[in-house]
């Protein structure tokens, strides 16, 4: 008798599920927040009245550094290339850790152009002879400071690595060009 009570049971709580299931889903439910499930989308800098603002988007309020942003204060001219060169020390701390980083970060954007070791021999684009004059660390005279101005703002046909270098990269790249200047000295 009890095994009859389950089957019938489970028949009938069979037969609910499948009523309650086959609702009409045309119409939608409630929704609270409907701003949260359907965003307006507003173009960036466009004229909309958000609070006492009309601009979608805000301009970043002048002077202000993003996070993670150190200022660079030698513009991109030969004269901010000359004051850079002479009055621009590199902040970090010569260490193994800071030189085996400029190593890896040179590796990958340095090296296609000048050369595992800095004299553009080993160029794979010279190879190709797509950029002639690439130059050899020894052709130049250069500094800590114009080293770096050049990883900013680029010089000649190289341009800027600003966007791919983080600030302390910058530095570690230019102890490892050092480090490959002074070898090529020897």
């Amino acid at each position: 008798m009890k095994l009859k009570f389950t089957k019938i049971s489970a028949i009938l709580l069979l037969i609910v599920i499948t009523t309650i299931s086959c609702k009409d889903n045309t119409k939608p439910g409630l929704q609270y927040f409907p701003d949260m499930y359907v965003p307006i989308g507003y173009e960036p800098y466009s004229d909309i009245q958000v609070g006492e603002h009309s601009m979608g988007s805000m301009l970043p309020v002048e002077g202000t550094i993003a996070r993670g942003q150190v200022l660079y204060d030698y513009p991109n001219t030969i004269q901010g290339y000359d004051d850079a060169k002479a009055n621009s020390k590199n902040p970090l701390m010569l260490t193994t850790t800071n030189l085996e980083n400029g190593k890896k970060m040179y590796g990958i954007y340095c090296a296609i152009c000048h050369g595992k070791k800095g004299d553009s021999s080993e160029s794979t684009l010279m190879k190709r002879e797509k950029f002639v004059g690439v130059p050899n660390y020894n052709d130049r005279d250069i500094t800590e400071g114009s080293i770096y101005h050049v990883i900013m703002y680029g010089k000649n046909v190289m341009g800027s690595h600003a966007s791919q270098l983080k600030y302390k990269e910058r530095w570690q790249v230019v102890q490892y060009v050092e480090k490959l200047r002074q070898d090529l000295l020897k």
